[in-house]
């Protein structure tokens, strides 16, 4: 087993995760089982009771995880499905440590970093490859080199290199190369300030690849070489691209996968990405375009939604189609300061995805309701799901005031309740109904065509479900909820029949799309937009 480190420098935001992604990628098309692994210093468990705001969404795996958004990259490119190993945090680490300390494992001795915690990861590294049997094993370190959180990390993966051996583990270091406009020079100082601070951590990077502009020349290249004591055709040019999806080309017009596996002593096999390469050329030049409405409350950052905006590119790949996403702060509706036949007057398709709390609900439920009565496709979105039963409920039914015990813990007609086994939860952290869970469709519905199959999973993220008090005259009033949990009591899909695409999941399906298959709500979703 092989293992290859991926730190970053200078910034964060550099594109660390698309590096490890798109390297895993050109490994896995040369034959090899490829297992990444993401480590986060932060001390949260996990990324689930973070603000999109500040951390990025919240991605969901099979196994109810909630972890950093770069697994997603990981699952979207590697077309693999990863699990709670694969996300190892501070939180996780040190809370291994500390119960096994009350345990008595560690023999009455005083429990410190080295050799306790940076053996526990070394532990944790080793295993996950082993289970998965992996070939090799890539391990992102989050965060930047010089950041106290991330620093005790770093030093587990230097022992591991002279634990496992100089050509079973390999350091890559992403570093930031500006360019000055001022005078158009590749500015080279970052990277060896950088590179210096990974030096001074006892690590020598095997390879350093430059985020850039534009590709990197060669003065800036030797220079980097030089200070920075790595071979020159080890220094990689990352630079901007259409798409992320183009990265692994870009990397490899430097042959990047063929010079790591030769550091690693593997044969360089036949390389096999011709799908991929088709469906990058689809991405880069679309055929038709459609301006797609995201209506949400986190839009201040786009990755946010993230797996929205990739689950569209994934559809639009296979549909030769590009979607232009308009951001719709749902607030701003809410409070006047926009209207809504104004932002919505030029949109082919209305997304509402998920969320939390009151604020901009009543914003997203003007939009659900502007997308029923005018004939928008429309696909919701675990709360963008819920919000549509209530505005069916109060505008359809006349059910007048129908809400959710989340955001009206009074109503009159609560559509939406809690359920029971949540009631007694206080804590906020892993509580919710996560993970893959399966849903029976109804034949000869939209959704059941659109999977073509009646038994499927996904992936959910919540709280709330449809009150079954309601079930009865919301489709009494034409509401269809074409697929239920397999006892028949929780609502996982709806749909209206004579709507051009009026369809919402309960679930996250985005999480499960790639760009090789996308998710087939989406891809349904796209295909009604461009009609």
């Amino acid at each position: 087993m092989k293992f290859i480190v991926v730190t970053g420098g200078v910034l964060s935001g550099l594109g660390k995760g698309i590096v490890t992604s798109s390297l895993g990628k050109l490994l896995k098309a040369r034959g090899y089982n490829v297992t990444p692994i993401k480590f986060d210093g932060y001390l949260n468990v996990d990324a689930g009771t973070m603000n999109p705001l500040r951390h990025g969404e919240v991605f969901v795996l099979d196994d109810g995880t909630e972890c950093d958004m770069d697994l997603g990259n990981y699952e979207r490119f590697l077309d693999v499905t990863m699990n709670y190993y694969n996300n190892p945090t501070g939180g996780k680490i040190f809370n291994l440590v500390l119960k096994k300390e009350r345990r008595g494992e560690y023999l009455g001795v005083d429990v410190q970093f080295i050799p306790h915690v940076t053996g526990e990861i070394k532990e944790w590294v080793r295993k996950v490859g082993k289970e998965s049997n992996a070939d090799i094993v890539i391990i992102e370190v989050g965060g930047t080199i010089g950041d106290i959180e991330n620093s005790y990390f770093v030093e587990a993966m230097r022992q591991l290199k002279l634990e496992e051996g100089e050509n079973n583990v390999l350091f890559i270091h992403v570093t930031l190369v500006p360019i000055l406009k001022v005078v158009g020079e590749q500015k080279t100082k970052p990277t060896q300030a950088s590179v210096r601070e990974l030096l001074h951590m006892g690590v020598q990077p095997d390879f350093v690849v430059c985020r850039i502009e534009e590709p990197l020349k060669d003065g800036p290249r030797r220079k980097i070489a030089l200070y920075c004591n790595v071979k020159e055709s080890n220094v990689i040019s990352d630079h901007d691209c259409k798409t992320i999806y183009e990265v692994p080309f870009v990397l490899d017009e430097e042959n990047f996968s063929e010079k790591v596996l030769n550091e690693l002593q593997l044969p360089v096999r036949e390389k096999h990405m011709e799908d991929w390469s088709k469906l990058v050329d689809n991405i880069k030049n679309p055929e038709k375009e459609v301006t797609i409405a995201i209506t949400g409350k986190y839009t201040a950052l786009a990755d946010s939604y993230v797996s929205i905006k990739e689950a569209l590119i994934h559809s639009g790949a296979h549909l030769k189609a590009k979607a232009n996403i308009k951001w719709i702060e749902t607030t701003d509706i809410e409070n006047g300061k926009a209207s809504i036949a104004d932002v919505l007057k030029d949109v082919d398709g209305i997304i509402v995805p998920g969320g939390f709390g009151s604020r901009g609900t009543e914003g997203k439920i003007k939009c659900i309701q502007y997308a029923r009565e005018n004939n928008i496709p429309y696909l919701g979105l675990c709360f963008g799901f819920q919000m549509a039963v209530i505005e069916f409920a109060r505008n359809v039914c006349g059910l007048e005031g129908a809400h959710s015990t989340e955001i009206e813990p009074n109503t009159k007609y609560p559509v939406i309740d809690i359920i029971p086994e949540q009631k007694e939860i206080d804590e906020k952290g892993g509580t919710m109904r996560l993970g893959a869970y399966p849903a029976i469709l109804k034949e000869g519905s939209i959704v059941a065509s659109l999977y073509g199959k009646t038994e499927v999973s996904e992936r959910h993220r919540h709280r709330y479900e449809v009150n079954p008090d309601y079930i009865e005259i919301l489709e009494k009033h034409g509401l269809v909820f074409s697929g239920r949990s397999p006892d028949g009591k929780l609502m996982e899909f709806l749909e209206i029949p004579d709507h051009k695409f009026f369809v919402g999941t309960q679930a996250h399906p985005e999480f499960k799309s790639r760009l090789d298959s996308p998710a087939p709500l989406f891809y349904g979703f796209l295909k009604a937009c461009l009609k």
